[in-house]
Formats: C-alpha cells, sequence, structure tokens
C-alpha cells in the first residue's frame, strides 16, 4: 500500500521516504543551527565592542588634561559609530533570532514526524499521510528564505523580525 506514490514518481517504500524526509528536516535544523551560532557571535562581538568602545571613550574623554587620552577617546568614538553604522548592514541580531525561530520549526517538524513513524504500522505509512510534513517542511524553507530576503533589503524591516 505505501510502496509507490505516482505523484512524487518514487517506487520506494514510504517508511524509507519517512526516513528521508526526516533526514531533510534534520539537515535543515542543523543549518539553522550553525547559522544561528554564527550570527549570535556576530552580535555579540559587535555589541561589546561597541560598549566597551564607548565606555573606554568616555572614561578617557574624563581624562582632560591629557591631550594623547583625549586624541584616543576621540578615536573610541569614532570606531563606536563606524559599529553603530556597520551593525545595521549585517543585522546580526535579526538574523540569529531568524534561524532560532527555524530551528525551532525544523525541530518540531521532526518531532511530527518521528511521532507520525512510531504510531504507524510501517505497512500503513504511506506517501499520503507523509505529505502534509513534506509541505510544512517546504513552508519553513520557503518562509526563511522570504523573510531573510525581507530583511537584506529593508533593514528596517529586519527589527520586526
Amino acid at each position: 500500500m505505501g510502496t509507490v506514490d505516482s505523484q512524487w514518481g518514487i517506487g520506494i517504500p514510504a517508511s524509507d521516504g519517512a526516513r528521508f524526509l526526516l533526514a531533510k528536516i534534520r539537515s535543515g535544523n542543523d543549518y539553522a543551527r550553525s547559522r544561528k551560532r554564527t550570527f549570535r557571535r556576530s552580535a555579540s562581538v559587535i555589541k561589546v565592542a561597541s560598549l566597551a568602545l564607548s565606555a573606554g571613550s568616555t572614561v578617557i574623554l574624563g581624562l582632560q588634561d591629557l591631550n594623547l587620552w583625549a586624541s584616543v577617546a576621540f578615536t573610541l568614538v569614532a570606531l563606536v559609530t563606524l559599529l553603530g553604522a556597520v551593525e545595521p548592514f549585517f543585522n546580526w541580531r535579526s538574523r540569529w533570532i531568524l534561524m532560532e525561530e527555524a530551528q525551532y520549526r525544523f525541530q518540531r517538524l521532526a518531532d511530527e514526524l518521528e511521532y507520525l513513524m512510531a504510531a504507524t504500522p510501517e505497512q500503513e505509512l504511506s506517501y499520503e499521510s507523509l505529505r502534509p510534513v513534506f509541505d510544512q517542511y517546504q513552508e519553513v524553507w520557503a518562509s526563511l528564505s522570504e523573510r531573510w530576503l525581507e530583511n537584506r533589503a529593508n533593514p528596517e524591516a529586519a527589527g520586526r523580525s
């Protein structure tokens, strides 16, 4: 019953198709996890560097008697301004949150598929029963791609992600 699906044109058992789909979902989750780590790290570095430079420049400006320190402080202020301009361009925090959401959705989808596989006898598992999971998998990628493009095209929209 669950071996051939004319819509997908595949002649493998649905249980193998379910395992294949589960592997694809887990791969998507792994991708989101690795990108999330990178974006979180980048967002944190920018924020910490900006705070350190801002605090350092403020302290140094308090020591106005020393011209060397004042010039260092103004340099730090310039760097903070530069970081403030660069951060919205890369938008690390928004991208990190986007990957966090994608990872959550992939994990949830994997859980649903694992439950379906565990609750359905292998001979009764069909591509028809897998279709909703596959459609959700496609929707996660479509949503992720659309929001990624939105955030890149319109940095103001990124704050709403």
